[in-house]
């Protein structure tokens, strides 16, 4: 008897997802490196996802896109009616809101942003922790 494989298919990648990889969640099958929030690409576990119309976010950046003015259809709008929208209501950003705006801090690396949860900084410099590398070889956060 011999193992054929699976007909399951990754909803991110549309690629086979074997055994040994799969990670299903409400019965839609992913890799487990296919698990990853929309908006920064960080990789997601069971309890730190949240999820809209079967688009993954971090629990931080749900909250920030969704959360925080209570209304799931606003962030989806067109740039222009958004923008008519930002004219009309130019209220100050609550305390809570600023918590979850981002951060300014750019991977050395990737020059993508670096959120605090993958942040690390080595003399000044920040780095997503899979960005961060000695020699082509990647490190954790034990060797630093």
């Amino acid at each position: 008897m011999s193992f054929t494989g699976t007909l399951d298919k990754c909803k991110a990648c549309d690629k086979t997802v074997y055994v040994v990889d799969l990670l299903t969640l409400e019965g839609i099958p992913y890799h487990k490196n296919c698990f990853r929030c929309s908006h920064c690409k960080g990789y997601l576990t069971m309890s730190t996802y949240s999820s809209m119309d079967g688009v993954l976010y971090c629990k931080p950046h749900f909250e920030q896109l969704f959360k925080e003015s209570g209304n799931f259809s606003k962030n989806f709008q067109t740039a222009k009616s958004a923008d008519k929208q930002n004219e009309t209501n130019k209220a100050p950003p609550s305390r809570l809101s600023s918590m979850f705006s981002g951060t300014l801090d750019k991977c050395s690396v990737c020059s993508k942003t670096v959120y605090p949860l993958e942040k690390m900084t080595l003399e000044g410099e920040c780095y997503h922790k899979n960005c961060f590398r000695c020699l082509g070889e990647a490190l954790n956060d034990k060797e630093v």
